[in-house]
């Protein structure tokens, strides 16, 4: 018996009249061009060369043919996300425990892609807690957590929907911390009644970080210079065009401090550090699970598997409740460890992310700077 998913597939593929799509003859014209501008080698290893670069835009051809003539789910450039749909992992049980992935740089800004955009992590989070927030079956939620943290301000948000959700539907909340929650990440987990790290879990850095571009080496070498009429006499404090003086350096630290005894009072707030593990953690440093677990920032250290074991305990739930996800589209063999709702459900041909380092701007960040590239 044929697969359902290319019956659904060859029945989105245009019928031969139809084949042709408006772009098509744009691309053969560029493609012309692009050849015209190729000098044919005479010797056998340029020649070679030349092949290749046939090859090449023969391959990126196609692949716009391809994409020219199919139905919208294999369009390149369709970024239109079905509804998030409830997908079971494991259990029968009536309740339910509720798995929200949260991945990546912390931001309440769409990340940009090459050809799209996709949701914010904030709006990913807020999204699904809504949702789950209408479904009286649901009775704990469990973040998977994997983020070397992010602006101060989509921390604190997250925090804040997190806690409010909690305390609206008196649910339990568990967090289970995967290879980074650091910073932001950790900020966000301080609402949850159960903390649990993987054995090689790096988390902490319990602190804050102003990042800011400094062009003036750069500018005096190439003779340039910026010129400010301004009003205030702080007003273009922190400029990147010009060396900070000492004033306005003493102005930014006690902004830097505010927002740090922020983070650290909702630490001894949530998690009742004594003074000496305070003050290890006030350094901002980043832990292993060993540590963490030692200085009380987590509460035990296990798998996702003894996560959701655990928050069946902390919720009174029995063993047969059901573990649900929340996804846009069905995806076969589903488990734990796959990604959540946060991308479009139809196929993309190409699909090139952008960095994150490439989306932080200057600013204040609940941020571990040494993972950075990494989310």
């Amino acid at each position: 018996m044929a697969d359902s998913r290319f019956e659904v597939l060859s029945e989105q593929i245009l019928p031969p009249d139809r084949i042709f799509s408006p772009f098509l003859p744009k691309v053969l014209n560029l493609t012309q061009r692009v050849i015209a501008l190729i000098v044919i080698p005479t010797d056998l290893k340029k020649g070679y060369l030349f092949m290749k670069k046939i090859i090449f835009i023969t391959a990126l051809c196609s692949l716009f043919l391809l994409s020219a003539c199919s139905a919208p789910r294999l369009n390149i450039f369709d970024t239109t996300p079905n509804p998030l749909r409830e997908f079971t992992l494991e259990g029968k049980g009536q309740n339910k425990i509720l798995i929200i992935p949260i991945n990546g740089m912390i931001s309440d800004s769409p990340k940009q892609g090459l050809f799209d955009t996709s949701p914010s992590v904030v709006e990913q989070v807020v999204v699904q807690l809504n949702k789950a927030q209408n479904d009286s079956s649901i009775k704990a939620v469990l973040l998977k957590v994997n983020s070397s943290g992010g602006t101060i301000t989509a921390s604190d948000l997250l925090y804040h929907e997190i806690l409010s959700y909690k305390v609206k539907t008196g649910n339990k909340i568990s967090v289970v911390m995967m290879d980074l929650a650091a910073s932001g990440a950790y900020y966000l987990s301080l609402p949850a009644d159960m903390i649990i790290a993987h054995p090689t879990t790096i988390t902490g850095s319990v602190g804050v970080i102003f990042m800011r571009p400094k062009t003036v080496g750069l500018m005096s070498k190439i003779g340039l210079g910026v010129e400010i009429n301004k009003f205030g006499q702080n007003k273009d404090m922190g400029s990147p065009f010009r060396e900070s003086n000492e004033e306005e350096k003493i102005l930014m630290q006690k902004t830097v401090d505010t927002f740090g005894n922020r983070f650290i009072n909702l630490v001894q707030k949530h998690r009742n550090l004594d003074e000496q593990a305070l003050k290890e953690v006030s350094t901002a440093r980043v832990f292993v699970a060993d540590d963490a677990l030692r200085l009380k920032l987590i509460d035990k250290i296990g798998y996702i598997s003894d996560a959701v074991k655990e928050t069946k305990t902390i919720a009174g739930l029995p063993d047969d409740a059901r573990v649900v996800i929340y996804r846009r589209k069905d995806v076969p063999e589903d488990n734990y460890y796959r990604a959540a709702a946060s991308g479009t459900a139809n196929f993309s041909l190409i699909n090139v992310a952008v960095p994150e380092i490439f989306n932080i701007k200057a600013g204040f960040y609940y941020l571990w700077p040494g993972a950075i590239i990494n989310d």
